[in-house]
């Protein structure tokens, strides 16, 4: 999951199969005002065009998909394939619905670019590294982790909580999954803060970034396959993982590997950024949930704290559209007839804020209780990651929350800015004060 370039213009709404020559005019889509809050306009499409053919910013034209029903439907869709070689693309479209640079660098072979038999193969293989008893004993790991960030800037009584803490928290959280060496896991967040912030511009620095990281890869799964001892060991990082299944039978090639290794990596940290991020900003922003769940915390509770997090994911969570799908032959969703070779983006923030599935969808309660929420995706493209997500999202609130409880926003709301893009959903910057805390 990345985002694509930079808005610029307006993308232009085609073929609304429910608005007529006098009704109103579909709202602008992916435009700067349009990404600060997108909820507007997608409440418009779910009343008034829920499967909408428009235009995006890269020129691909594309059905959104914006109702709770129809986004579940199309998700567990096997019509709808996640391979880019179904999408009847034009000449100008060409690369355009993937990450930038993964052809050229030849990581197409991950997850959320292949379909059964052989994403089923892929899954089975990494599914290990991400069972809830493994990601139970990687637990004190990234509190550690959460600790080591805030102490960074605790005495200063001021942080950017995207930079200083979002961010660096899920890249060393995944490499340190992976097995990559603590050395050179700097290096892995020089690439990766590359692609967070080109990946809403010019595409040439995050295929910089990509190519560079599929270096470093395969020189890593070269490295360990001449390490790797003759039998497993507890706790086995994921590349060491993939490269016994690979050497006993399973048949990972190379490539596969460090694409496996890649799209883990790369979809692994910033939906989590953006959890930490839009979740931590809702909270300073609701004062009143924020202050339950503080007292929950202080009371050693954390039932709130995990209603909560799922709560965050579906108010503003870290993807806003599902990645690409593309129709293999002609279907239907939500009464609009959809053509073979047809891109189809499932709007998971839409959605998820669907008043005919959610009560009081646009209101933030994260004691909700009826809350399956689409913020992960659904059918057999769920996120792997989700369980190491949670973990994350669910220690940083907490760790935040009790150690800086005075925590505020430290510019005005609307001084904020939000990341271009298309498929991802998070802040820019998200610049806060407190109390310092000295040893």
């Amino acid at each position: 999951m990345t985002n694509q370039p930079d808005p610029g213009p307006a993308a232009t709404s085609i073929g609304t199969p429910d608005s007529t020559p006098t009704g109103p005019a579909a709202p602008e889509l992916f435009t700067w005002e349009f990404a600060t809050n997108p909820y507007p306009a997608y409440a418009w499409l779910r009343d008034h065009a829920p499967v909408h053919r428009t235009k995006l910013p890269s020129g691909v034209e594309a059905w959104l998909v914006t109702r709770y029903a129809d986004a579940k439907q199309a998700l567990a869709d096997q019509r709808l394939s996640k391979n880019p070689a179904h999408h009847d693309e034009p000449a100008h479209a060409k690369g355009k619905t993937g990450i930038p640079g993964e052809r050229k660098a030849e990581l197409m072979t991950h997850l959320l670019n292949i379909d059964p038999p052989d994403h089923t193969r892929l899954r089975r293989l990494v599914s290990k590294a991400f069972t809830p008893r493994r990601v139970a004993e990687f637990a004190p790991r990234v509190q550690e982790l959460t600790d080591d960030l805030i102490d960074r800037f605790a005495a200063k009584g001021e942080a950017d909580l995207i930079h200083d803490f979002a961010f660096p928290l899920p890249i060393y959280a995944i490499c340190d999954l992976l097995g990559v060496p603590r050395e050179d896991q700097d290096d892995f967040r020089d690439w990766a803060g590359m692609m967070i912030r080109h990946g809403g511009g010019p595409r040439g620095g995050v295929a910089r970034s990509v190519k560079k990281m599929r270096g470093y890869l395969l020189e890593l799964i070269h490295r360990k396959r001449e390490e790797l001892p003759a039998e497993a060991t507890p706790g086995e990082d994921l590349i060491s993982g993939l490269i016994r299944a690979s050497d006993h039978g399973e048949h990972l090639t190379e490539n596969e590997a460090a694409a496996m290794a890649f799209i883990l990596l790369f979809a692994g940290f910033e939906t989590t950024v953006n959890l930490i991020g839009n979740g931590t900003y809702a909270l300073l922003t609701h004062p009143e949930q924020r202050a339950r769940l503080q007292a929950s915390l202080t009371a050693g509770e954390t039932e709130l704290l995990e209603t909560g997090v799922e709560e965050l994911l579906r108010y503003d969570g870290p993807v806003e559209l599902a990645t690409w799908r593309f129709a293999t032959r002609p279907l239907t969703i939500g009464g609009q007839d959809i053509a073979p070779g047809d891109p189809v983006l499932v709007v998971l923030a839409a959605a998820d804020r669907d008043p005919a599935r959610f009560d009081d969808p646009d209101t933030l309660d994260l004691s909700r209780r009826d809350n399956q929420h689409l913020g992960y995706g659904h059918g057999i493209h769920y996120c792997l990651g989700a369980p190491l997500a949670r973990l994350e999202g669910q220690t940083a609130l907490a760790t935040l929350l009790t150690r800086l409880p005075d925590l505020q926003l430290a510019v005005d709301s609307a001084d904020l800015r939000w990341r271009g893009g298309l498929i991802m959903r998070g802040l820019r910057t998200l610049p806060v004060e407190f109390t310092p805390l000295h040893k």
